[in-house]
């Protein structure tokens, strides 16, 4: 338990610091007295639970950082949780747009008759979104969060070439056995450690 003090201190102590806060400051931040980080941070105390998680969110980092004294890689200090919040709305703005332009799409599509089909706009616009989610993370998210974009890609690309040509051939339904391995590649890749 005094690892787990010592380490939770050192950790809380270098995040407010690189957030530029002082002791007081966080503790309004977080609903609790400047005394508690005080004692946090000579690692006489440590958080219950619920406090720990809710530290881990306000910082962007999750609760194994604050309890472990070596570190695979630092978060990015410069963030603040307004800067991650920003960074998770653009993300989501960029796919609802995915959203609009299929939406718009269909409308045309729908009125002018012009494609009988226009509800497969919004099949489309699920692997595009998806990729569009994937792009953004892989810039500004967790690593952990591509390995379920990624699969949802791979089975949203399958779902719409199967909605798009099945009336075409027999058998299309045979298409989804290509997710089964595509699904354990992206298993293996995804517990793959490569150091940054």
């Amino acid at each position: 338990m005094e690892g787990l003090k010592v380490a939770f201190a050192k950790n809380i102590q270098e995040l407010r610091k690189s957030h530029n806060l002082t002791q007081t400051e966080l503790a309004e931040k977080l609903n609790y007295s400047d005394k508690s980080v005080s004692k946090w941070e000579r690692g006489e105390s440590i958080p219950d639970v619920a406090s720990v998680k809710a530290i881990a969110d306000y910082f962007g980092v999750s609760v194994d950082y604050l309890l472990e004294e070596e570190h695979d890689e630092k978060p990015d200090s410069a963030l603040s949780p307004r800067v991650i919040k920003n960074r998770r709305i653009i993300s989501l703005l960029a796919t609802m747009l995915v959203w609009l332009i299929a939406t718009v799409m269909f409308v045309c599509f729908a009125s002018t008759k012009v494609f009988e089909q226009s509800w497969m706009v919004f099949v489309f616009a699920v692997p595009a979104s998806l990729t569009v989610l994937l792009i953004f993370n892989s810039i500004w998210g967790k690593d952990k969060h591509n390995f379920f974009i990624i699969s949802g890609l791979v089975w949203s690309v399958l779902a719409t070439l199967y909605l798009s040509l099945y009336q075409i051939a027999n058998n299309f339904w045979l298409i989804f056995i290509i997710g089964f391995p595509a699904e354990i590649i992206i298993i293996l890749w995804s517990n793959l450690k490569i150091k940054k």
